[in-house]
């Protein structure tokens, strides 16, 4: 049974490895998204469970989207700055400037190749989730000061991330963790 990793998971700092035909399994997809639903998540990366492979998945309120091997190809100059949170940094909340409109490669769980312009919110998705496949956290792009800020916080939950995700009031929660 997979299990969601936490801020200071070592796991989370490491760079993924590309999917191969035929290793992921539908098990594995399935309790990603279990998992991801659970907890009020948007997006899920391969890592935050603590698998080491290029793979995520997102919703974004549409469908499930199952995303192997991605590459983005191009972003664009024009960001924004939008409020992101994460599964495996609970009840953090912070704005993080993304390009709002990305040009991405990837595959899905059965190895047909997608190629797609995404724009505003589900690049923003899928910019964070593929920065946990590369060991990069959302927080990675705050400044020396705001990380230093939020220490307190990410050194309780480097100690009880389960602890925290369990009493996580949701209805005080005002923004879907990606």
């Amino acid at each position: 049974m997979l299990k969601l990793r936490f801020y200071g998971d070592p796991i989370l700092r490491r760079v993924s490895k590309p999917v191969q035909n035929g290793e992921l399994s539908e098990e594995i997809l399935k309790e990603m998204s279990e998992i991801m639903y659970t907890q009020d998540g948007v997006g899920l990366a391969a890592p935050q469970v603590g698998i080491l492979k290029t793979f995520f998945l997102y919703d974004i309120g549409e469908k499930l989207n199952i995303v192997v091997n991605p590459e983005i190809l191009e972003k664009s100059k024009e960001t924004e700055i939008g409020q992101e949170g994460c599964l495996s940094i609970p009840n953090i909340y912070e704005e993080i400037s993304r390009s709002t409109k990305i040009k991405v490669k990837y595959e899905d769980q059965h190895g047909n190749i997608f190629i797609k312009e995404l724009t505003d919110y589900e690049a923003r998705v899928f910019q964070h989730e593929s920065d946990h496949l590369h060991g990069k956290l959302f927080i990675d792009y705050l400044s020396l000061i705001k990380r230093r800020t939020l220490k307190p916080q990410l050194d309780e939950i480097k100690e009880k991330g389960e602890e925290i995700l369990k009493s996580k009031d949701k209805s005080s929660q005002s923004v879907k963790s990606v």
